[in-house]
């Protein structure tokens, strides 16, 4: 190995302990808690070295979010793969994205509420984002009806997933009744 390769994997090693060490932080005390002052104690490099991997905790919020992203895909497809049947891998699609948000709030913040300078529904959209919707289009433009544009049914149906999600977390919303928003959402929204 070259030192110009040693060099470069020892560079990617220190971004995802950044990344890793703001994300446990962050699940632990809270997106406040995350300082490039507290990461750098954290992972023990000086502040000039995270600055070097990122200008600031925008981008370390962005890529929490990517990573989040991807993780959130992988669980999604997961579910829906053992579903048989459109409403089934739909109401496995629901209940997947609702457990990933309460499992992983801070990366879920970062995805969905943090500035992470990230673009959402544009052209620049960074893949794994695009992956994430994806994931959601993949069971949801199957029942959006006939005439009804597949993306934005699977807007549509993510806001309300995304409604459900925040909403019982911010306890604006009793948990007991989760999954009886999850069947009223999926027989309500979709055409099965």
């Amino acid at each position: 190995m070259s030192v110009q390769e040693r060099k470069q994997r020892e560079r990617a090693d220190r971004e995802r302990l950044i990344v890793a060490t703001a994300r446990e932080l962050a699940e632990q005390q809270g997106w406040d808690a995350v300082t490039t002052r507290r990461l750098a104690e954290r992972i023990e490099y000086s502040q000039p070295v995270l600055y070097s991997h990122f200008r600031g905790k925008r981008e370390i919020i962005g890529a929490v979010a990517l990573q989040g992203a991807a993780e959130m895909a992988v669980a999604l497809r997961a579910a829906t793969a053992a579903a048989d049947g459109p409403r089934e891998r739909v109401a496995a699609l629901a209940r997947a994205y609702l457990d990933f948000a309460e499992r992983h709030p801070a990366v879920y913040d970062a995805l969905f509420q943090l500035d992470g300078g990230l673009a959402y529904a544009r052209e620049d959209t960074p893949e794994p984002l695009k992956d994430a919707f994806a994931a959601l289009m993949e069971s949801l433009g199957e029942v959006a009806g006939e005439g009804v544009h597949p993306g934005v049914f699977t807007e549509v149906f993510w806001a309300s997933l995304h409604g459900l999600a925040t909403l019982t977390r911010a306890r604006r919303l009793p948990p007991e009744y989760t999954e009886l928003r999850v069947e009223l959402l999926v027989d309500r929204l979709a055409v099965l």
